[in-house]
């Protein structure tokens, strides 16, 4: 509800401290927070995960490149 609120022009509010306490806890800053429920399907084409899983669905795959790899560190990080 909050980030719809945010999102949305025609809504007033913001990200309340129980949320903030959710991105907190899941370690995603607001803003990477913001940025990826609104321009996700721009932002990834491929797999999305940590280095590890992409790593691990790489090697499942049997591919030797982790595509993708450079945006999931991006917007993993603080």
């Amino acid at each position: 509800d909050d980030t719809g609120r945010i999102i949305r022009n025609d809504k007033r509010g913001y990200i309340s401290e129980s949320s903030t306490k959710i991105l907190n806890r899941l370690n995603i800053p607001h803003d990477n927070w913001l940025k990826l429920t609104t321009e996700f399907g721009k932002l990834f084409h491929g797999p999305v995960g940590t280095l590890q899983e992409l790593t691990d669905y790489c090697e499942h795959l049997e591919k030797r490149r982790r595509h993708f790899a450079k945006c999931c560190q991006h917007f993993n990080s603080n």
